[in-house]
């Protein structure tokens, strides 16, 4: 299957000037994500990635009750019944690949927009994000081991990374839910607004970013995500910052600066 960003039917895309609005569009089933669904992600990160006039990302589902619960469970029954719906860590060879939790270079920073569930696949997709606002009737967790499944999609690594591991193994070995305060305790999300706030959170955050450049944004996210030992990131080549620090905008941030301007990016 393929999809071009012309012709969706399970995600809203937008672009408005330097922002693109991602919102996965199946609330009739709290935002599971089916093949399609995917697939039609795929093309949007492709899309976007490609887009140099894009310089951020918001992610969220459509509905008001769940960010997005995870893989659609009914379409998985239909697959086991064929005979196709083995699988473990990652999806290449599978429709959608590669999906943004193992797009591991991604250059554009994403802020997960978080009101209602974000449960197994959906909390996995929001960990991939650079950035989580949520609304404090929020709910995250890994329930995959309650299902016989795994986290396959980044989640068992991830979550024991971005949280205290003997607290992130407890949430993966039970199942267990945490409450959007919770996961702002553990550092998983950047702030917890009221769900009438959450749309304005988010804009501020989308503010702040597109002050910054787009180019030292790029480098920032890709040398963090190294996450290699100090002195070999030192030593380390990287894509985005040699582009950054032979560009026009890093002199013009500190010219800026002096001159007392908002400084005007070029993304160059």
């Amino acid at each position: 299957m393929t999809a071009s960003v012309t012709a969706l039917r399970t995600v809203e895309y937008r672009k408005r000037g330097r922002v693109a609005t991602v919102r996965m569009d199946r609330p009739q089933v709290l935002n599971a994500m089916n093949l399609r669904m995917h697939t039609e992600l795929a093309a949007i990160w492709d899309d976007i990635a490609a887009d140099d006039d894009i310089w951020v990302v918001v992610l969220s589902g459509k509905g008001g009750r769940a960010f997005s619960v995870g893989q659609d469970l009914k379409e998985l029954t239909g697959r086991i019944d064929e005979g196709t719906a083995r699988s473990s860590f990652g999806s290449a060879g599978k429709p959608g690949y590669p999906r943004l939790t193992e797009r591991f270079d991604f250059p554009k920073p994403i802020i997960a927009e978080v009101d209602g569930y974000a449960l197994g696949g959906g909390f996995e997709l929001a960990l991939a994000c650079d950035i989580i606002v949520a609304s404090d009737a929020s709910e995250f967790g890994l329930t995959e081991a309650r299902l016989g499944l795994i986290p396959g999609a980044g989640g068992v690594f991830r979550l024991p990374r971005q949280a205290p591991h003997r607290v992130a193994m407890g949430y993966l070995l039970t199942g267990r839910r945490m409450s959007a305060a919770r996961a702002a305790e553990l550092g998983l999300v950047n702030e917890v607004v009221a769900a009438e706030e959450l749309a304005a959170c988010v804009a501020g955050w989308v503010e702040d970013i597109l002050r910054c450049a787009p180019l030292s944004v790029r480098a920032i996210k890709e040398v963090a995500a190294a996450e290699l030992p100090i002195a070999e990131a030192f030593g380390a080549r990287y894509h985005w910052e040699t582009i950054r620090m032979d560009s026009s905008d890093s002199e013009e941030g500190p010219r800026a600066f002096v001159e007392k301007r908002p400084p005007q990016w070029q993304g160059r």
